[in-house]
Formats: structure tokens, C-alpha cells, sequence
């Protein structure tokens, strides 16, 4: 149970990796403890689900565009058939403000092709202060990994 107290490993494997695959047990619990301690330590964080991602380093750095769904039968006036594309802004932008490191706990990661997690390791590679952390999926015990060696093996 030392692991869960302070979070001192963790948080070293996360700052060498910067991007950790992480295997949680399905109860859940782990991942607020962790992000706790994360914020004590300093860390601006956000948890979010990979689901619905669409390119992560666009969705999660830039301002970029969204389509609404298509709900049928609509007007094709004004908008054309698939709707006018709406500015969203980009989910990470408000924690760098400040030189505060971040921490992004991606839910679901198990979705994510190879290519995303490799960007998303690329991502944190050109921006030092983001660290990911990407649950990969469920085991009876907490356990981490270096993105980069998971996706090696």
C-alpha cells in the first residue's frame, strides 16, 4: 500500500516517460488517488475518456473544428447536409497557462490505434511540461508501464 501514500514512483516513471500506460483495477479508485497526489505535488491535471478522440494532438493543443451530428432530415439552405462547422477550442489550452506541469489521465485508452498513442508520446516529447498518462485497461493491481515499451513489445 506504500505505492498509493505518496505516488513517488509514479510520479518518476511519469516525468523519465512522460507518456505511462497504465492498468487499473476495475473498481476504480486508483486514478483520483493518483491525481491527487499528482496535484499536491504541483501537477495541473485532467481526466478525459480517448473515446471520440479523433486526432489527440489536434483535439487536445489546437483550435479546431467539429461538425454536429446528423439528425435526419434537415434544411440544406443555409448549412449544406452536414451542418455548419463549429470552433472548439482545444481541451489543454487553459492548463498551460502559468509554467505548471500538466497531467491528461486518458480513460478507455485501449480504443486508441497505435498511431495515436505513438502521437500521443510525440506529443509529450515536444512539450516537456505535458505529462499522459493512458489507461490501457483493467488488472487486479495497479500497474505502469513507459508508453514507449508497451508499444515496442
Amino acid at each position: 500500500m506504500p505505492l498509493l501514500l505518496t505516488g513517488r514512483g509514479f510520479r518518476r516513471d511519469l516525468e523519465a516517460s512522460g507518456c505511462l500506460a497504465v492498468h487499473a483495477p476495475l473498481e476504480g479508485g486508483a486514478e483520483t488517488r493518483l491525481l491527487r497526489r499528482l496535484r499536491a505535488a504541483g501537477y495541473r491535471t485532467r481526466m478525459t475518456s480517448a473515446r471520440g478522440l479523433g486526432d489527440p494532438e489536434v483535439f487536445l493543443t489546437q483550435k479546431h473544428g467539429v461538425r454536429p451530428p446528423h439528425l435526419g432530415h434537415q434544411s440544406v439552405g443555409r448549412g449544406a447536409a452536414v451542418g455548419e462547422v463549429q470552433e472548439v477550442a482545444p481541451q489543454l489550452g487553459e492548463l498551460f497557462v502559468g509554467n505548471d506541469p500538466v497531467a491528461l489521465w486518458l480513460l478507455e485508452g485501449q480504443v486508441l490505434s497505435r498511431s495515436e498513442l505513438l502521437s500521443l508520446c510525440d506529443l509529450c516529447r515536444r512539450e516537456p511540461r505535458l505529462k499522459i498518462i493512458v489507461e490501457m485497461g483493467g488488472s487486479r493491481s495497479l500497474r505502469w508501464q513507459p508508453m514507449t515499451t508497451l508499444l515496442q513489445g
